[in-house]
């Protein structure tokens, strides 16, 4: 199934783009969309000890299913005033 994954900040910075479609298992959860993240950007693997994952605009678990369709954001901790 498709789903559209969503990068912010550092982690934009380190892929390279800010969003684009992702196919994942029927059963897919937050934590398989990261995986393939990582599989493809291994240098994205650090930021996974402080990330906040969102689907559909929600915030959301790593063990959260996603479905066809689906929005999946990850963002890293930003700092700033």
């Amino acid at each position: 199934m498709r789903v559209t994954v969503k990068l912010f900040a550092g982690l934009r910075d380190v892929a390279g783009w800010s969003e684009q479609p992702c196919e994942v298992p029927a059963s897919a959860t937050a934590r398989d969309v990261w995986d393939r993240i990582v599989a493809m950007h291994p240098a994205c693997a650090p930021y996974a000890t402080a990330l906040s994952v969102a689907v559909n605009a929600d915030y959301a678990r790593f063990d959260t299913r996603v479905g066809e369709g689906d929005e999946v954001a990850f963002l890293p901790p930003v700092s700033g005033g």
